[in-house]
């Protein structure tokens, strides 16, 4: 997405990737307070949401910025107050990782969303103690466990989750439901 953001950016802000890291570092704003930089993209030159974001990400990594990689974003979501909730996460990752090779995860600052070929699942701690997973369902099964919602991720539905105790034989035929409606 990034990289597509990127080759139309001139054409859509007139504005090359490279103008726009160079205006940020003029700018005074510290490049490496990404927030800082998309707000100010925003409020200042009304930068689209997903252009905020690339300018942003580009002007850090010129910056010396590296972004953490897959595991060290999960380690941060589960540390401090929501460190007892890893083994939630890390239940549900095994079952969603064994539903197939096309299986992905992906690295986020307050979620892990999980790909094949689109989002159909998305990891979250979403208090000091629930962990909610977020699926992407195009017809939604009957479940008393499932909310609407439209976060964690690219969801439609969530689980809320208390315990590992609480990852049932009907909660892993949600998220293969999930799966198999987004190849």
């Amino acid at each position: 997405m990034m990289r597509a953001v990127s080759e139309s950016m001139k054409e859509r802000t007139g504005r090359t990737l490279d103008d726009w890291v160079s205006l940020v570092r003029s700018s005074g704003i510290d490049p490496l307070d990404q927030n800082a930089v998309r707000r100010w993209l925003k409020d200042e030159h009304d930068v689209p949401q997903n252009t905020r974001y690339a300018i942003a990400d580009a002007a850090a990594r010129a910056a010396g910025w590296s972004p953490p990689d897959l595991e060290e974003y999960i380690d941060r979501q589960y540390s401090g107050a929501k460190a007892a909730l890893r083994p939630i996460f890390d239940r549900l990752r095994e079952i969603i990782e064994s539903l197939g090779d096309d299986v992905s995860a992906e690295g986020r600052a307050t979620y892990t969303p999980f790909v094949r070929g689109r989002q159909f699942a998305a990891i979250a701690a979403g208090t000091r103690t629930r962990v909610d997973i977020g699926l992407r369902y195009r017809e939604a099964p009957n479940s008393k466990l499932l909310t609407k919602a439209n976060a964690p991720g690219q969801a439609t539905h969530r689980l809320s989750l208390g315990s590992v105790d609480d990852i049932t034989d009907e909660v892993a035929r949600l998220i293969r439901m999930a799966y198999d409606q987004n190849e």
